[in-house]
């Protein structure tokens, strides 16, 4: 008798969402696309020459996400106008191997990016900083690609920021995409009280998006929600909100999959 497969819930954007939904199901999971968060570009053809400009009077360019680089690159249309201080003096700096992959797709090389090193224990500003620190000194700038809230305030952790102002860095933030919480459906609230009670395992990559669930379904009690989540910090947030089955997942697709094992 074949045992049902287990339920795994993705909770990434729309365009994020792909490549997970993939690695899932081809281990053998029953993977259900479930966004939390939507994303909107806020950049417009008229801000792509302001933009050149800040890239190419800065030593580092800071992406956030794939979807700041993809967000970004749409604002220049097809141009590549934009990759052209790249090749040259300015570097391009990110926290994880999709952003990194976003960036060569878009024509920057392999050399000109710099990333955590793959073995290091979390990819995160703070795996960055020792990579990118010798780079920095008085009078660097740098400037951040990132995204908006749903107010249109640049959202992200200044904890890279404030390291960069400390060694003397001048840095500049720019918001090339908007997100906000998507708004579930009555059907859809359902599904989610459905899915906790029957076990099922949510990935969460953002604490937005843990925020996100929390506040479409107010009434849920998440104690017996189980949860994969790809930062400790995204643990102790959800574990303020409720939840208690939490695994933490170390980068890459084979760590996920255990950790998503280890909740079965």
């Amino acid at each position: 008798m074949l045992l049902p497969m287990t339920r795994v819930v993705v909770t990434r954007p729309e365009q994020d969402a792909a490549s997970w939904m993939a690695s899932l199901n081809e281990a053998g999971f029953d993977a259900i696309e479930f966004p939390l968060l939507e994303l909107t570009g806020l950049l417009q053809d008229k801000d792509s020459a302001s933009l050149l400009e800040k890239i190419q009077r800065s030593q580092a360019v800071m992406f956030v996400s794939a979807n700041a680089v993809r967000f970004m690159a749409n604002a220049f249309g097809g141009s590549s106008h934009w990759q052209e201080p790249f090749h040259t003096n300015t570097r391009a700096w990110c926290t994880g191997p999709g952003t990194a992959a976003a960036l060569m797709q878009c024509g920057i090389s392999a050399g000109r990016i710099d990333q955590p090193t793959l073995n290091a224990p979390q990819l995160d500003s703070e795996a960055l900083w020792q990579v990118v620190a010798p780079q920095v000194a008085t009078g660097f700038s740098a400037i951040f690609i990132r995204g908006a809230d749903e107010t249109g305030a640049i959202s992200g952790r200044d904890w890279l920021v404030q390291q960069l102002e400390n060694s003397g860095a001048q840095v500049q933030a720019v918001a090339a995409y908007q997100r906000q919480a998507a708004h579930l459906t009555s059907v859809q609230k359902q599904q989610v009280q459905g899915l906790i009670s029957e076990g099922a395992i949510w990935l969460f990559s953002s604490s937005a998006s843990i925020q996100a669930l929390a506040s479409e379904c107010p009434h849920i009690d998440w104690l017996q929600g189980k949860a994969v989540v790809t930062h400790p910090r995204m643990a102790v947030f959800a574990e303020k909100l409720g939840w208690r089955q939490i695994s933490i997942a170390p980068p890459g697709v084979g760590s996920l999959l255990a950790s998503i094992k280890s909740l079965e």
